[in-house]
């Protein structure tokens, strides 16, 4: 994949108005290149790895986001990922800087894999991609997750789809 370029995030079929149905096609086993690529990064707070303040923080930076034009149909993803059991790190694709937010830049390879299943499956995926990784010749410097869907969206959809995008060496 061209460097910074990631899969398409189909918006347009999003019959519950929150989040789009996900379609899997082009995530899967996908070989992702950045270069100083723009994060805006964001942290909600957790009780044992269960975001306690998700919703508000995604909603308010999203719109935030939007309102200073740095986002981008063709560029999207958040990646998550946790430092500890009380806290979550996400990283939001941007086109530009967002006032009153930390942005990041991110620079490496990185592999994808699609899950489906609950988020408590979290673990064993991690597991699975290192052996996916190890598999290839390469090792996991640190694995974030893409939540393609909120959990009222992933019941309403009867899907639950979860991307693994690791950073490897």
């Amino acid at each position: 994949m061209e460097t910074n370029a990631l899969p398409k995030y189909d918006m347009s079929d999003n019959p519950t108005n929150c989040c789009p149905k996900f379609k899997q096609e082009g995530w899967d086993d996908q070989e992702l290149h950045f270069k100083d690529k723009l994060f805006l990064k964001a942290k909600t707070r957790s009780i044992f790895h269960i975001p306690i303040n998700m919703g508000s923080v995604y909603r308010k930076t999203l719109s935030d986001i939007e309102e200073s034009h740095a986002y981008s149909d063709e560029n999207f993803i958040v990646m998550s990922y946790d430092p500890s059991a009380w806290t979550g790190e996400h990283y939001f694709s941007v086109t530009k800087d967002v006032p009153g937010h930390e942005i990041v830049t991110m620079t490496g390879d990185f592999l994808t894999k699609v899950f489906e299943g609950p988020y408590k499956k979290v673990p064993e995926w991690e597991k699975e991609m290192d052996s996916f990784v190890n598999q290839k010749g390469l090792h996991v410097k640190k694995t974030y997750f893409f939540y393609t869907t909120c959990p009222k969206c992933a019941k309403a959809y009867g899907k639950n789809y979860v991307v693994a995008v690791s950073e490897v060496q």
